[in-house]
């Protein structure tokens, strides 16, 4: 307790008294804003990120099923089993969707886009929400006995198809299966159907390449008659769904695999979180420049109490006692500027979110007018514990070699 208290003492004085020479006051004013400005810049680009991320995996979210079923081989499977009519079933499981679905060549006024060919129960798109989905036209794919499509908003850019009038049919094209290699005519190799098309899907780029079909339309194009692709799962409560995943992972074995959405997007996923800490780690190399104003301030101040070290010589101080009243005073200032920086940088993430003062600008077809932020506490703790511990390795080593220098100067006894 000894060697903590007096050390502490002498720091605590030099740090809060007026030193001789009025610049080590500013120069230690100077090392403690530097820690400040790099931690409350770290809080708040951290937290502007997490806001940013959160509002990019919303828009994934919407259209996203909290998890995917799909076979690890081959393309298809048979859902008739009694294990998946008891999924479909469970209290959890607020929507169940099977799918069919595979690529496709996409013409329209002798203009070609490949996309992806979705088939879907006509009962279970009503399950969903419509303005989460849809852009523009009719939320419905199949009326009567009549099929109709929803497309991806690339394709319409491309294609240029109308949502209403009697010109707005697309043909469809996809390879019909056990053709012969020796058909003279090479349109006998495929299935071709034609569809009307009712709605534009939203603007998310998973739905850009989409057209969306009545499930038993997609049956005949693709010449699937009782097998799907996969099953999409929308629980009641998507914060169990790391549960239900080990639970159908158990279930299901080997043959299947249980994508959540990180795992159905992992570009995506990986892209962003990689951006932040990117962002983390040129900052906090910034922040060091900044930090190393505790060696100057510590040097100086040794400078200015060269004469209180020869009487603290006097009464029996040691060179590890004086070296620890400068550490102790580096760690002070690093925790003082990283405290200050901790709730500084808190207080502007709550006014954004309050307040929204800092805004994106009125551009066109901009998805957000106010910068989202999303504070979290483990940011917090990762950004203090980091400008701290390189602070606190900037401290150490700078009392050493201050002490070192003015004891060129000053005798000291040999450490302990």
């Amino acid at each position: 307790m000894k060697k903590i208290g007096i050390p502490l003492l002498f720091a605590c004085r030099y740090l809060f008294s007026k030193k001789s020479v009025n610049a080590i006051n500013i120069i230690s004013i100077i090392s403690i804003v530097g820690v400040f400005v790099s931690t409350a810049a770290l809080v708040i680009v951290l937290s502007f990120y997490n806001g940013m991320e959160k509002f990019i995996l919303s828009m994934y979210s919407n259209s996203t099923p909290d998890l995917r079923i799909e076979p690890k081989q081959g393309k298809t499977f048979s859902s008739n089993t009694a294990l998946f009519k008891e999924i479909a079933s469970s209290p959890e499981v607020k929507n169940y969707i099977e799918l069919l679905e595979d690529k496709i060549l996409i013409q329209y006024d002798h203009q070609q886009f490949v996309g992806q060919l979705k088939g879907i129960s006509p009962s279970v798109l009503q399950a969903q929400d419509e303005r989460e989905i849809l852009h523009s036209g009719r939320f419905v794919i199949k009326s009567d006995s009549t099929n109709y499509a929803l497309i991806g908003a690339q394709i319409q850019a491309n294609l240029q198809i109308p949502l209403t009038g009697f010109y707005n049919q697309i043909e469809l094209f996809f390879p019909r299966r056990g053709v012969s290699a020796n058909n003279l005519n090479p349109l006998e190799d495929f299935n071709i159907r034609s569809i009307a098309v009712n709605g534009v899907l939203t603007y998310q780029p998973e739905f850009d390449n989409i057209i969306l079909v009545p499930m038993d339309f997609a049956r005949d194009i693709l010449g699937e008659p009782d097998q799907i692709s996969g099953i999409d799962i929308y629980l009641n409560d998507p914060t169990n769904t790391p549960k239900i995943q080990k639970k159908l992972e158990k279930c299901l074995k080997e043959s299947f695999l249980i994508k959540n959405r990180e795992q159905q997007n992992p570009t995506l996923y990986k892209t962003v979180k990689s951006e932040k800490w990117i962002v983390f780690f040129i900052l906090t190399f910034i922040g060091i420049i900044a930090i190393f104003n505790i060696i100057a301030s510590l040097t100086m101040l040794v400078i200015d109490k060269k004469e209180d070290m020869k009487i603290l010589q006097h009464l029996g101080a040691k060179k590890s006692m004086v070296e620890r009243i400068f550490f102790i005073e580096g760690i002070l200032i690093a925790f003082i500027g990283s405290s200050l920086g901790i709730i500084i940088g808190y207080i502007f993430c709550e006014l954004q979110q309050k307040f929204g003062f800092i805004r994106t600008g009125e551009m066109e077809g901009s998805l957000i007018d106010i910068y989202p932020i999303d504070i979290r506490l483990q940011d917090f703790v990762i950004v203090f514990t980091t400008v701290f511990v390189l602070s606190a390795c900037v401290s150490y080593f700078s009392s050493k070699l201050s002490v070192r220098e003015i004891g060129r100067i000053t005798e000291f006894k040999n450490a302990d």
